[in-house]
């Protein structure tokens, strides 16, 4: 699977982009009003218990707008902070603190969003039931909403196409079930791979073929549980379909292994954070 990297030089880019989009094509009209001179300290706060993250991008915003700026993070990504905790203290001009502040607590914001709501997935399901994110992620952005998911303590599927096999049931209508997992079989050169199925009957027809990982799409509880036992460990289990929040702690009940879950990128709410001067 492609590993998730965080250079400082892919931060950099991607926040010279979001810059340069807030700030094409006469910079910040507004924040120029203010005096060039005027030094500030403001409080980087949260308004809501969270699970933190981002916070290299929301350093970069500043640093590329002011390398002056200076950045002191009170909380490392990944940290369980509570409403009002103190995140981060920003110094520095404050004409340029407010160039940068919406972009930087965009990626915050955001980030933070996707590992918290994973998070809370995580702790339903409990320790045998890993929670997965998909490829339900913003365009150009999966690096990002992918490493958000792993601070929630949730688990990566795979990142792109090439990454693995995943025979979904839009592939099943064109062709052959048995067919298209031979066919994987035979090359496979070291990639996993998964088959979807959305009823029993397709999970029998395949058994005793050498793929990892069954993935049970929108299955009934009571569907599940039975194909979980007909796999009986000789394939890696998954469920996937609308699984929510509500849902979730059921479907970890049938001892599946994995539960893969769109809404944690596609679907977070950002988390509540703001400046205090």
């Amino acid at each position: 699977m492609s590993k998730i990297k965080l250079s400082k030089e892919f931060i950099r880019n991607t926040v010279k982009l979001a810059l340069n989009e807030d700030l094409y094509p006469s910079g910040d009209i507004t924040s120029g009003l203010i005096k060039d001179d005027k030094i500030i300290t403001i409080k980087l706060l949260s308004n809501q218990n969270a699970i933190i993250g981002g916070l290299l991008f929301t350093k970069q915003a500043f640093a590329l707008i002011d390398s002056k700026i200076k950045f002191i993070i009170k909380k490392k990504d990944g940290s369980k902070v509570k409403k009002g905790s103190l995140i981060a203290l920003i110094k520095g001009n404050a004409k340029n603190i407010l160039i940068a502040e919406r972009v930087a607590l965009n990626f915050l914001s955001h980030i933070s969003g996707i590992a918290t709501r994973t998070n809370e997935f995580v702790k339903l399901a409990g320790k045998r039931t890993k929670i997965c994110c998909t490829r339900k992620t913003i365009p150009n952005l999966r690096v990002i909403q992918k490493y958000a998911v792993k601070l929630g303590g949730g688990t990566n599927h795979r990142f792109n196409l090439s990454d693995e096999y995943l025979i979904k049931d839009n592939h099943i209508a064109n062709s052959d079930l048995k067919t298209l997992v031979s066919k994987a079989i035979n090359n496979k050169r070291g990639r996993k791979i998964t088959v979807e199925v959305d009823n029993l009957n397709q999970l029998k027809s395949i058994m005793g073929l050498k793929f990892d990982t069954v993935l049970f799409d929108n299955m009934s509880i009571k569907s599940l549980k039975k194909g979980v036992k007909i796999c009986n460990k000789l394939y890696e289990t998954e469920a996937s379909g609308n699984i929510s929040l509500k849902k979730v702690k059921l479907v970890a009940a049938t001892g599946v292994n994995r539960i893969s879950v769109g809404s944690i990128t596609h679907s977070a709410q950002a988390v509540d954070l703001k400046l205090e001067i």
